[in-house]
């Protein structure tokens, strides 16, 4: 029965048009993004960097290097964007729309009906995420040769690997990419259970997202910077390092699934004690 309650809620949010707004804006903006890369000076800067660093140009501006420096600036600024869009509605717009005081008259708890649609929102974000990677790879295919991964982003990261190497890290790193869309759907799914507009939800949930990231990227507060949720929401970015820290994705991974836990039971806690007959 769980099952088939969770496949209701599945088909109940894939059949919004809405939900597929972040495939659709992910997938333009990867287009518009490696088009300009590919036929800028940008590919040339890149090249040159790469040179000046002792490597061939012709091994690492590949596919993969390609869809790495494409989904880094997209898994920073959209994949939020869209992950709190999707938990914002998934109770407050029921709510809003007045079918929660339908679907509660039936013999099911309000904690399984939020359990049932966390679960879904989860499963939009894990197959957000993977399709992101998915489409950035194919898109570069017919614009470059297959070859190694080169992964950079200024002052933080600066890492190369063959392409056997570079594709199962990038095939991780947007896997661990799924547990940041979770954590921040789970967040507005949070503020969606409180008697507030769907909107209200999705924009303090990104509030909060971006309040941590300008706190984070201040540099008098860069011995805090553990201490910001959007540290640890960046774990994917430790599969392009060498060598990969574990520990610190372990303690990363340990600390988001406390905060979905926490997340998860704040909103049944509200959602607990709302009156949805007024």
């Amino acid at each position: 029965m769980f099952l088939i309650q969770l496949r209701h809620e599945l088909w109940k949010l894939f059949g919004k048009k809405r939900t597929y707004m972040g495939f659709a804006m992910f997938f333009v903006a990867q287009v518009v993004i490696l088009m300009v890369f590919r036929f800028s000076r940008a590919s040339r800067g890149m090249g040159d960097l790469l040179e000046n660093n002792g490597y061939d140009i012709t091994a690492f501006l590949s596919p993969l290097t390609a869809a790495c420096f494409t989904n880094f600036w997209l898994a920073y600024l959209l994949l939020p964007l869209y992950g709190s869009l999707v938990g914002g509605d998934l109770v407050a717009k029921e709510a809003e729309d007045g079918t929660l005081r339908m679907i509660l008259a039936r013999p099911v708890s309000r904690t399984r009906l939020l359990l049932l649609k966390w679960l879904a929102g989860a499963v939009f974000s894990v197959v957000l995420s993977l399709l992101l990677g998915l489409t950035g790879l194919l898109i570069g295919l017919p614009f470059f040769p297959w070859g190694g991964l080169f992964a950079f982003v200024p002052g933080e990261l600066f890492a190369v690997f063959p392409a056997d190497v570079g594709l199962w890290r990038y095939a991780a790193a947007h896997l661990l990419m799924s547990v940041k869309a979770t954590t921040v759907m789970g967040l507005a799914f949070f503020f969606g259970c409180l008697p507030i507009k769907p909107a209200a939800a999705t924009i303090m949930a990104l509030s909060f997202i971006f309040l941590n990231f300008i706190l984070m990227n201040i540099p008098w507060f860069a011995d805090l910077k553990p201490w910001f949720l959007t540290y640890h929401l960046n774990l994917w970015q430790q599969m392009y390092e060498s060598p990969i820290r574990w520990t610190r994705m372990g303690e990363s991974l340990s600390l988001l699934l406390g905060f979905n836990a926490t997340f998860f039971a704040l909103g049944a806690a509200v959602f607990g004690l709302r009156d949805l007959k007024s």
